[in-house]
């Protein structure tokens, strides 16, 4: 027996699922919820690294449970991106981590881009440019903001490489999720020597070395290996990003797949054999977590919006669906900006949630309902159509998350998207990536040419009755209305800023 465990520890739980390599079926799936940490400052979001163990914990134990844990060989595990996770000399968290999602460090930013020479020559360098959401710019926030805690700091590790430390003592690094941390040069996958020393000249000691993505983090230690009920023969394997592991999950591990993730935030990305470098920074031309690269958009505002408009009705998820449906699209001209929490892509960290159109026929429950699912889904058509420009078209979309579960929102995708969308037959698709590259890993050992399409084919599978195509009426009027909200945004930039200042 071949079983492989898969984890995806996300912004607000962690999932598992059991993967039987013999019979190329999930067996056992567990989830356990974690939160952010309330009462921050505006545009800081942090979590408790110990949250994420806590569930790491609960979930395994319980999928070991339900099935024959000698047959267990591997565990692989996709963690948020970006998140930074300052450990002391004693391998112990220094402070929360701060998230994806943290927006706190445009100074940063700014600093960083100006030590390398400019927007121009950091995407020369590094081939992606510094935003908020990286990991480079939060590192420089803690040596400026908290020199106490900086001066304590000793290994600088990833979310997911941090459950990789807590399983195996080893502290490791892919390319695929270092990769979105600004401090490397993703054409060459090799650590940026100029962007580690215009943050600290020590850092070059502080970050782990950097590994292929086939690589093994380590093995399970007696002590972990005990309180799960496993051998310590179980490798963990290299992990990667949420992104990268999704990728995997969706078998978008070859060029010509697109998938879209639409969760807390929203991802778009597709594989490609070398890297695909945006001049103006708002497509990361990040690495995969297969050795390959991943051109990817993000945006930060995807069911945070659509689930904070449907609690502000009390709707379930049925309801808020029928909403949708009794609405035209468009909304007769209502239009939500859904820059709740900032935006990454375009980058306005400044922004925030901003409605066009409301009249006396517009201002109801259900045409906001449908301008908050249209919102977020321009949102992201934005960055598809940067793809598009940098050579990366979809003929087809595999969505993920929790809106590829709603018909309506499925199908407005694909008018807003101009091409069908199709749902995965398993959803928790970075959980599925995990377990699939454990099993990649574990068969590299013996037989180091093998591809991981050999692990993906047969075990990742769309669900042909969620397929939507696109409405050609509807498809037109969103390209109208695409460019509206690209407008309105690029208008109020500045007007963000000030608002944010006397909102503070």
């Amino acid at each position: 027996m071949s079983l492989f465990i898969g984890i995806d520890s996300g912004t607000q739980s962690t999932k598992a699922v059991v993967l039987d390599l013999e019979s190329s079926k999930v067996i056992a799936e567990a989830r356990a919820p974690h939160a952010l940490i309330e009462g921050l400052p505006a545009g800081h979001m942090e979590q408790h690294p110990a949250d994420w163990t806590n569930a790491l914990d609960i979930v395994i134990k319980t999928v070991v449970a339900k099935i024959d844990a000698k047959g267990v060989r591997g565990i692989g595990i996709s963690g948020q991106q970006h998140g930074f996770v300052p450990l002391d000399a004693k391998g112990q968290v220094i402070r929360p981590a701060k998230l994806w999602c943290d927006t706190s460090t445009s100074d940063e930013c700014a600093i960083l881009t100006k030590k390398l020479g400019g927007e121009k020559a950091v995407l020369r360098k590094l081939g992606v440019a510094f935003v908020p959401g990286f990991t480079a710019p939060k590192i420089l926030w803690l040596k400026r903001h908290e020199p106490t805690n900086f001066k304590k700091l000793r290994h600088v590790l990833l979310p997911h490489d941090y459950l990789n430390f807590y399983l195996t003592g080893n502290f490791f690094m892919e390319h695929g999720d270092a990769s979105g941390t600004a401090l490397i040069d993703v054409r060459k996958r090799q650590w940026s020597k100029e962007a580690i020393k215009a943050i600290d000249s020590r850092l070059m000691e502080w970050l782990p070395p950097l590994s292929s993505s086939d690589g093994i983090a380590g093995n399970l230690t007696e002590a972990i290996a005990t309180k799960y009920g496993l051998s310590t023969d179980v490798i963990v394997s290299a992990g990667g990003g949420d992104n990268m592991m999704g990728a995997i999950g969706t078998g978008n591990v070859k060029p010509g797949v697109v998938t879209a993730s639409f969760g807390t935030s929203g991802t778009i990305y597709a594989y490609a054999t070398k890297p695909v470098v945006d001049p103006r920074g708002e497509i990361a031309a990040f690495c995969s977590s297969t050795n390959g690269w991943l051109p990817l958009l993000c945006t930060m505002n995807v069911t945070t919006v659509t689930e904070q408009m449907r609690n502000l009705f009390g709707l379930d998820h049925a309801a808020f669906d029928e909403a949708v449906h009794t609405v035209p699209a468009g909304a007769n001209g209502l239009m939500l900006l859904p820059y709740f929490a900032g935006e990454r892509t375009p980058n306005v960290p400044d922004g925030s949630g901003v409605l066009l159109g409301m009249n006396s026929k517009t201002l109801t429950s259900a045409h906001l309902a449908r301008a908050a699912m249209e919102g977020v889904t321009m949102g992201m058509n934005y960055g598809l159509l940067r793809l598009a420009t940098l050579g990366v078209k979809a003929k087809e979309i595999r969505v993920t998350g929790g809106g590829a579960k709603s018909p309506a929102w499925r199908q407005l995708m694909a008018d807003i998207f101009g091409v069908p969308v199709v749902a995965m037959v398993e959803d928790e698709g970075a959980a599925l990536g995990g377990a699939i590259q454990a099993a990649w890993a574990l068969a590299r050992k013996t037989k180091p040419n093998s591809p991981i399409t050999r692990f993906t084919e047969g075990v990742v599978a769309v669900k042909e009755s969620t397929r939507c195509k696109p409405n050609p009426k509807n498809v037109a009027r969103y390209r109208k209305l695409q460019v509206v909200q690209t407008q309105l945004s690029e208008s109020l930039r500045e007007v963000f800023k000030v608002q944010r200042q006397l909102a503070d």
